[in-house]
């Protein structure tokens, strides 16, 4: 009979890490506790539109894009709805200091001469930083889909200098240098901090050229949940793992919040890491060291989101995602909270993005916009033990406030913007923690530092013999790091190299 492998969480890292056991032969089993399947890909609906509960623009989809040959192995890319963004202009930057906007273009050459354009004596610096970006990457055996014979990973010395330092070395332009670094609320940047390796990944996916999911995200997400189920899988949801039974080091069993009981040959977690060893009866099965690592990784900082329903034809459709920051010297600061008059929940927001999601048959105006702003745990902290509905009326007046907040930015932009609104929610880095299950809201899982990266590299194997690990914890984060993660999962019980060949071979027929 085949393996059964049991994986705890259906999101992104949790799908395709079961879309490809189940296409090589495995019985896979899925297990989610939300009603939805998706994790950040899931949508919801308010005020009779659909929102994706996060700001999905995609890389890696383009031809020849690792993302697109994954989903090609995987026999589902006719069925993925990606709009690709004009390579004209992917992202429009604001900086309301001087009220000057920067348009970035993808593709090699164009990303050098959209920046030229604004900083003409630069363009042979953006020639070799660029050049640079494709070195790095390119040391990435897994995002290229190349088989690696390397057991240790040696790389060279920009590969883990900091990201702010890395730009540094190429651009001389102060103001410059902060524009690159623009992308850095993508993967939870920090000046000093954030390893080179994470900044160019991130960038070489944006000059590449980027897609968003036309209708939503979450047709994606039900795309590679009917993958599973067709090759005799099952993915259950509204059921979560309350209970993980271990005999000594082996995992014996699960149990669920509905006192259902589960076993497999292989149990794969696609949860935070912290919110899985809570799950744990023994806690003891892992090692003590191990489980405090796991807790002193530090994390990506979490959002404040703002889903906007539009009236009937009084915003355009942006075919770009836009960002506002208030000066040039905030953009590394991006995600950090400045506590004012004592009070972190007192911070204003001084950086967001915002994005028109695009319709299946998307026509020239916007029904809907999403704004996320990076926040810091600290600012809710004084609520963190409350739950969903029941935060109270000093909590709600404050996401009021933040919410006239941005409205009030894009009004810098756009005057009058509050009128194409017709109806407000939002939602805090307490909802992103109660929904996601990841820690202090995490958007990005957990940060990489690059004066200490043994701290914050996860392997996906474990201390308990038949427990694995995948999602966005685990080596990159976001859309192209975790299917490439579940990768390394899957050939950790199939073999090394065996999903690659196999993506390759299939890739070349």
């Amino acid at each position: 009979m085949a393996k059964r492998a049991l994986i705890i969480g259906g999101g992104l890292g949790g799908l395709f890490t079961g879309a490809i056991l189940a296409k090589e032969g495995l019985d896979v089993i899925i297990l989610e506790k939300n009603r939805t399947i998706g994790g950040g890909l899931q949508s919801f609906k308010r005020f009779g539109e659909v929102f994706d509960t996060g700001m999905h623009v995609v890389g890696g989809l383009q031809e020849g894009g690792n993302i697109r040959r994954i989903c090609q192995y995987l026999g589902i890319w006719d069925k993925v709805h990606a709009k690709a963004i004009p390579s004209e202009c992917i992202d429009k930057i604001y900086i309301a200091e001087d009220k000057h906007y920067y348009e970035i273009a993808s593709g090699k050459e164009q990303y050098v001469d959209s920046l030229s354009k604004y900083f003409p004596h630069q363009h042979d610096n953006l020639v070799r930083y660029v050049e640079a970006i494709c070195r790095i990457v390119n040391e990435m055996d897994l995002f290229y889909l190349r088989p690696s014979s390397r057991d240790m990973f040696s790389h060279s010395e920009e590969f883990n200098m900091s990201a702010d330092g890395f730009i540094a070395k190429y651009i001389t332009d102060e103001r410059l240098r902060q524009i690159v670094a623009y992308i850095n609320p993508i993967y939870g940047g920090c000046a000093d901090t954030t390893p080179a390796f994470i900044h160019a990944t991130i960038s070489i996916l944006h000059i590449n050229g980027l897609s968003r999911f036309a209708g939503g995200s979450q047709r994606f997400a039900d795309t590679l949940c009917d993958s599973i189920k067709s090759r005799g899988g099952k993915v259950i949801v509204g059921d979560g793992v309350q209970h993980i039974h271990t005999d000594g080091r082996n995992i014996t069993g699960v149990t669920t919040c509905n006192g259902q009981h589960f076993t497999a040959d292989y149990y794969i977690s696609d949860l935070h890491p912290c919110t899985l060893i809570s799950l744990f009866d023994t806690p003891s099965a892992l090692p003590k060291a191990y489980r405090s690592r796991l807790q002193e990784i530090p994390n990506t900082y979490s959002s404040f989101l703002l889903y906007l329903k539009l009236k009937p034809k009084s915003f355009p459709y942006l075919d770009y995602t836009g960002f506002y920051v208030q000066g040039y010297d905030r953009i590394w600061d991006i995600g950090s909270s400045l506590m004012v008059n004592g009070n972190w929940k007192n911070s204003k927001c001084e950086a967001f993005l915002y994005m028109t999601p695009p319709e299946i048959d998307q026509g020239p105006f916007s029904q809907k916009m999403i704004i996320a702003a990076p926040m810091t745990w600290q600012v809710v902290r004084e609520w963190e033990c409350t739950t969903v509905g029941h935060r109270g009326s000093d909590y709600e007046e404050w996401k009021r406030t933040k919410a006239d907040e941005l409205l009030a930015r894009m009004e810098e932009m756009y005057p009058d913007f509050r009128a194409c609104v017709e109806d407000v929610n939002s939602a805090s880095p307490l909802t992103i923690r109660d929904y996601f299950g990841t820690k202090e809201g995490s958007m990005f899982g957990y940060a990489k530092d690059c004066k200490n990266m043994a701290l914050s590299l996860v392997p996906v194997v474990t201390k308990i013999s038949n427990l694995l690990l995948t999602g966005q914890c685990i080596n990159l984060h976001g859309f192209c790091g975790v299917p490439l993660t579940a990768i390394n999962t899957c050939e950790a019980i199939l073999g090394r190299n065996y999903v690659i060949n196999k993506i390759n071979s299939h890739f070349q027929s």
